[in-house]
């Protein structure tokens, strides 16, 4: 699923562009839980809008069930991400009926970790499944497409190969998810985090599965450049003339080979990026409507709201959300000028 072969799916056409818009995309813990379980069990994770769900299995084995009708065994150092998370199930058997996982009452453990235990045999442990999970949220910032692009279920098992340097993560993880240490829970939450950017980050260096539309876009080595300097710049006054200069071809061609591509036209495809990007700072890092709209190029407030409104389906104000954590801000490179 993630390890394709280097010659057929790699981006080292552009790997600077990848590497400048990865650094646009972070993954955000927002909450996570320990589960200690005896056999037979089923835990039902209910569909979360926006959130990724990321389980590591510190004992196994168990089956994931779903999103949909797939069914993945698991076993002891295995994780997974759902990038878009969706209903599923961890299972030990794949016929049982399952509880959902906020019918439990669990027990905090630092912020943000808690610990559910739900065991049959107080003394006897040693059969006890042990799952590390965390509800995720995707700071997409510029990076919006490739959330749709990525599959249900991103295993880091099919990383191993081409990417051994994540074994001793993983090892580290059974470790701490399986002793009680001091900060244990801390660590197993950081840990969580880095895996799962990881398997992010091997999926677009592996070609993101070989999608095509903006992934293609981005392989095009004269139309990469046009979207990293979009990427880049999303506040500046842009021509259809000086897109097509940064791709070195007419305006017709340059207009004409973008829609075919990204699927619409460039003024619909910069129009998109702001508003992702206005969202991204208003409601994760507070910033006043107003300063969002004037480093995005909206001389107007009313402009810019009408836009967000347009493409994001609801008014800044209404996207306003209490934080779990702080963002770093925007940075001033994304400086005021007229809008599309």
């Amino acid at each position: 699923m993630l390890d394709r072969n280097a010659e057929n799916s790699s981006m080292h056409t552009n790997p600077d562009l990848v590497s400048d818009l990865l650094m646009g995309m972070r993954l955000y813990g927002l909450e996570y839980n320990r589960t200690q379980v005896s056999p037979p069990f089923g835990l039902r994770f209910p569909a979360i809008e926006g959130r990724a769900q990321f389980h590591f299995v510190g004992r196994g084995p168990v089956h994931l069930r779903g999103p949909g009708e797939a069914i993945h065994a698991l076993d002891t150092g295995d994780a997974v991400l759902l990038p878009r998370g969706g209903e599923h199930s961890l299972v030990s058997d794949t016929k049982l009926k399952c509880q959902c996982i906020t019918e439990f009452q669990p027990k905090a453990l630092c912020r943000d970790v808690s610990e559910i235990v739900a065991r049959s045999n107080e003394r006897d442990q040693s059969s006890d499944v042990l799952i590390f999970s965390g509800c995720m949220e995707f700071d997409l910032g510029s990076m919006h497409p490739l959330v749709s692009l990525m599959p249900d279920v991103m295993r880091v098992n099919t990383l191993l190969e081409r990417y051994p340097e994540i074994l001793p993560i993983l090892d580290a993880m059974e470790r701490e998810a399986k002793e009680d240490r001091a900060g244990f829970a801390g660590i197993l939450a950081r840990l969580a985090d880095v895996v799962s950017a990881f398997i992010v980050r091997a999926w677009v260096e592996c070609g993101c599965g070989g999608t095509s539309g903006w992934v293609a876009a981005l392989r095009d080595p004269r139309l990469g450049r046009v979207i990293a300097a979009l990427h880049r710049d999303p506040g500046r006054d842009w021509t259809v003339a000086e897109l097509a200069a940064q791709m070195g071809s007419s305006r017709s061609v340059f207009a004409d080979r973008f829609q075919a591509v990204t699927g619409m036209t460039p003024v619909r495809y910069l129009t998109e990026l702001r508003m992702r990007l206005a969202a991204q700072w208003i409601s994760r890092e507070g910033m006043p409507i107003e300063t969002a709209a004037q480093r995005l190029g909206y001389g107007s407030q009313a402009a810019f709201s009408r836009a967000f409104k347009r493409i994001i389906g609801k008014p800044p104000g209404a996207v306003r959300v209490a934080q779990p954590r702080s963002r770093p801000a925007a940075t001033d490179r994304q400086a005021s000028a007229p809008a599309p």
